[in-house]
């Protein structure tokens, strides 16, 4: 800086104050299918306002009872074998996630989860399985459908590695449920100091809202798929469930 030269020094945008206090989820499963893929890793924390650890991570490792198949095992990195000689059982695993997350919600705490109703989802099916009363999962924080609602027209694929990207948020363990639950919470921030001002100050009003951008963003992907793909393509609406 030269002799008279002012310089200027620019706070970072202020979060929302739904987004300084923040429970991160994340699963990995056996497979795609909502209904009757069963959870393998998850994981469940807690973040502060500048995305660090609040606490340690809850992180579970659970036999699934089920082979894990390779397709799955070679994303995630966990095979039947190591599920069933280190998991733990998968009632237990699932009833410990349940309480872990219906406590931060009932104390109004967002807990943020990337494309949302993967995760939820198979969730709510892996409790009806085990004889758990479900999840009403509220208020959720889903950046894949905010992301696409303030940033709509920009180009580029908008899985979480994208996303990070674009965010200057570091993933180095895709596909990690920690990982992967971690680097979501951190876009989740970055996207809300970037464009807080599109979104409502009212998480519960946020929560609504994605209901409604989530259907319209389903059934714009319908529209294409039917003009390009597959005509008899039908969208899967349902946010943060699709039941």
């Amino acid at each position: 800086m030269q002799d008279g030269q002012q310089e200027f020094v620019f706070d970072e945008p202020e979060l929302l104050p739904w987004a300084k206090r923040i429970v991160v989820f994340d699963t990995e499963t056996t497979g795609l299918d909502l209904k009757t893929a069963r959870i393998v890793t998850a994981c469940v924390a807690e973040l502060d306002a500048d995305g660090q650890l609040a606490s340690p991570a809850l992180e579970w490792l659970a036999d699934p009872e089920v082979e894990i198949p390779a397709s799955a095992s070679d994303v995630h990195g966990i095979t039947t074998d190591m599920a069933r000689s280190q998991g733990r059982p998968a009632k237990e695993v699932v009833s410990e996630i349940l309480e872990a997350l219906r406590g931060y919600l009932a104390q109004g705490i967002p807990v943020v989860a990337y494309n949302a109703p993967y995760d939820f989802t198979i969730l709510h099916w892996e409790a009806l399985r085990h004889g758990l009363t479900p999840l009403d999962p509220r208020p959720i924080l889903d950046p894949l459908v905010l992301d696409r609602a303030v940033d709509q027209f920009r180009k580029g694929k908008r899985r979480l590695e994208n996303a990070a990207q674009f965010y200057g948020v570091e993933l180095s363990d895709a596909h990690n449920a920690t990982a992967d639950a971690v680097a979501s919470g951190r876009v989740l921030q970055a996207l809300v100091r970037k464009f807080g001002s599109k979104l409502s100050g009212d998480v519960n009003a946020v929560h609504d809202a994605q209901v409604d951008w989530s259907a319209a963003q389903e059934a714009s992907f319908a529209k294409w798929m039917r003009d390009n793909v597959n005509a008899d393509f039908v969208e899967n609406i349902g946010w943060p469930l699709k039941l």
